[in-house]
């Protein structure tokens, strides 16, 4: 205490990767031109490495290595070392990660590349060692090799960086090849379907044996594909493996059932031992999940998953001011007085701990029962511990418990001599308690930062969900992120949105010296979540920007010669590569977000042009689509969705009328994956008639909310009974 710490240029930083960081003894630069110009000038190779505040990898990597004041030594003096959040600038992450992934066949963060001083990389890696092992070489070894070929081989380096270049440059470009159209809707669908369906683990749910991810993408594309094919027994299958795996994701360890939300993968094929960082992203693409789950089945239990996902990100993700944090770590402190942090020491608990919470007897249960007994055996908890020491390979959960519902409610209920109902009431009791011991620990670390992509998929999650679950409350929050976006993440002179801002002192928004203009996935994202929120909320206001940003999408990321969106705009010297990402991962690819997102955007403008651009990118993607379409479910999605032609539904009604409130609350209640829904509501100024004027020719039928379900901006006969409605939504 009282001694000033060491702080490298990263002090200067908003990142909390980059500040996480500013204090090791490398002396690091932020990516930028002055950490290039002292390469150039000193001829001195660039050692980049690239993370995120919550990944664990990358904390390990800084203890053994970053920390380290010999190995520090060694780094400053023979390169420029370059910190960069990939979570920030996700464009540079992805092109060094497309050359690490092509020359190693894997990836992975922390990412750790050597580049020439004018970028372009010739060696990389991700996590390594601090010394030489058995089976890997240590960093230091790699550090000192590197800087010896350096001095004795650079033409060599610098001629073979340049043949890596040109060989990514070739293999990474996705263009329309002579006259492609867009590939047909129904095998594309089929071959997609046939290959989730044999990944699928039909035990417990999910594409792969392990490690196990959410993939969202894949839940979508079934919920379509069923909505389809519903009368076959295909269509069957696709809702039954959707169901499933929500089911045993939500009663998985995966699922947080003392804090509620979902950790970011399971590391084991029963969704149990979970890597444990919580992700925005995650929350949002999941809550929007369960609610169309919910649409379909009208099973409350997945509707309570989607409250559960919105309380934690409204508890603990949220920004006083409106906007959306991006992460929770994995690892915290034990205890207040612990030295090392641990993965998942915040979620996990040992038997006795459970005991000592819960030692109340249970009324009318077989003797002797306390709220213990009935909390540890339907949560699976095990006087030892109930993790797998194969999926703890550093002990650093022996002897604890993750939580997974292992019984029903009801043969929970049987075995103790209890009524569902009051079985309930006991776990939401014993979940409180464990919930408030659990306050009392140390927090993990929470990135604070707020991105425009990912708050629109959270502001998507909050819409969807308020539509379907038909709470207001929801509509509001993600009205306001919205305007927290208009305000903070959109600059109104230049018409643009930004990538980040952070969370300053007392509850003030701060913005980077040089803010960080808006990547295509912020514009896509962004766009996506203002239509959702035009369709729970109705204000006309959300629509006009979501088409604004979708002109200038366009004029910033369009390939006007090998059709698609680029990830990037033009423009930025120190970008290798301009990239058109071509697979739907933990988010779904930009360019496949966008075909919807342009569907939807001509139905409200009456602009066919960008019919014709979302056919264009189905076209530059059309070999992927009909090969290996399992690396695009999103897409396949969006090439139905193009096939098909969007119903617009358009209720010609008053907004606050009860009869126009039951029309909508029919439309959102019905999962229709192919309609767009606006309402009429007769004022002739208002943004939608100047848009379409065919909707003054609509009008109501008897004085009473009418429905018009119109296709090509040709209307149906007006309905005004629900039944009828309902009956024209499906597919």
């Amino acid at each position: 205490p009282g001694v000033p710490r060491h702080a490298n240029r990263l002090i200067n930083e908003k990142s909390p990767y980059l500040l996480q960081h500013a204090h090791n003894p490398v002396d690091w630069y932020p990516w930028g031109q002055e950490a290039f110009d002292k390469a150039k000038k000193e001829n001195k190779v660039i050692f980049l490495s690239v993370g995120y505040s919550t990944c664990h990898w990358c904390h390990v990597m800084e203890e053994e290595s970053f920390k380290s004041k010999e190995i520090g030594e060694i780094m400053n003096e023979h390169f420029v070392c370059i910190k960069v959040d990939r979570e920030e600038r996700p464009d540079v992450d992805k092109v060094y990660m497309t050359f690490v992934q092509a020359t190693s066949g894997g990836g992975g963060w922390p990412m750790s590349v050597w580049l020439t001083p004018d970028l372009k990389p010739f060696a990389g890696g991700t996590y390594f060692p601090p010394e030489d092992g058995i089976h890997r070489v240590g960093f230091r070894t790699v550090l000192l090799r590197i800087a010896e070929q350096w001095k004795e081989n650079k033409d060599a380096l610098l001629e073979s960086s340049q043949r890596i270049l040109e060989a990514l440059r070739h293999t990474s470009a996705i263009r329309v090849q002579g006259q492609e159209s867009p590939p047909p809707a129904k095998e594309v669908m089929d071959t997609c379907f046939q290959q989730l369906s044999r990944s699928y683990d039909e035990d417990y749910g999910g594409f792969s044996k392990s490690p196990k991810f959410p993939t969202p993408v894949n839940l979508n594309f079934l919920f379509t594909y069923w909505a389809l094919h519903r009368t076959t027994p295909e269509g069957v299958r696709a809702l039954q493996m959707a169901l499933h795996t929500l089911k045993m994701m939500a009663h998985g360890g995966i699922h947080d059932h003392i804090g509620q939300g979902f950790h970011r993968y399971s590391t084991d094929q029963h969704w149990h031992v979970p890597h444990f960082e919580k992700m925005l992203y995650d929350q949002g693409q999941l809550a929007a999940v369960y609610s169309r789950a919910f649409q379909i089945s009208g099973d409350e239990f997945f509707a309570d998953v989607v409250r559960d996902i919105l309380l934690y990100v409204s508890r603990d993700l949220s920004d006083g001011v409106g906007g959306f944090y991006s992460a929770e770590d994995a690892d915290s402190y034990p205890t207040t007085t612990s030295r090392e942090k641990r993965e998942g020491a915040f979620c996990v608990w040992a038997s006795e701990e459970i005991r000592a919470l819960l030692p109340d007897p249970v009324e009318g249960a077989t003797q002797g029962t306390t709220l213990g007994d009935v909390f540890m055996h339907h949560y699976g908890v095990e006087e030892a511990g109930n993790v797998d020491p194969m999926k703890d390979p550093y002990e650093e959960l022996k002897g604890k418990n993750v939580l997974i519902a292992r019984c029903s409610l009801e043969l929970t209920a049987a075995r103790f001599g209890l009524e569902p109902g009051r079985l309930r009431a006991l776990l939401q009791e014993c979940q409180q308690r464990l919930s408030s011991a659990r306050a009392q620990r140390p927090r993990p670390h929470l990135d604070t930062k707020m991105l425009a992509a990912w708050n629109g998929l959270m502001i998507s999650g909050f819409a969807q969900a308020g539509a379907a679950l038909a709470e207001q409350e929801y509509v509001s929050r993600a009205a306001q992120a919205a305007a927290f976006l208009r305000t903070h993440l959109f600059d109104p002179d230049s018409g643009r949105l930004l990538r980040s801002c952070y969370r300053g002192k007392d509850n003030s928004v701060e913005q980077s010296t040089v803010p960080i203009q808006g990547f295509l996935e912020d514009y896509v994202f962004v766009i996506q979540a203002l239509f959702d929120l035009y369709e729970a909320s109705l204000e006309q206001g959300w629509l006009e920007w979501a088409l604004h940003l979708q002109h200038m999408q366009d004029k910033l990321f369009w390939d006007p010669e090998g059709f698609a969106y680029f990830s990037t705009e033009a423009g930025d010297p120190s970008l290798l590569l301009r990239l058109k990402d071509d697979q739907d991962g933990a988010e779904p690819t930009p360019n496949s977000v966008t075909v919807t997102n342009l569907l939807r955007a001509a139905c409200y403008s009456g602009r066919m042009d960008w019919v014709e651009k979302a056919g264009k990118i189905l076209a530059a993607f059309s070999e992927r689509l009909q090969k290996i379409p399992i690396t695009l479910p999103e897409m396949v999605r969006a090439t139905a969705v193009f096939h098909h032609t969007l119903k617009q539904v358009v209720i010609c009604g008053d907004p606050q009328g009860e009869d126009t409130k039951e029309m909508l609350h029919c439309i959102h209640s019905v999962f229709s994956p192919n309609k767009v829904l606006m309402v009429a509501d007769g004022d002739s100024a208002g943004f939608l008639y100047r848009q379409l004027p065919f909707l003054a020719s609509l009008e109501r039928k008897d004085g009473k909310a009418t429905a018009y379900v119109c296709s090509n901006f040709t209307c149906s006969l007006p309905v005004t009974s629900v039944q009828e409605l309902r009956g024209m939504l499906s597919p």
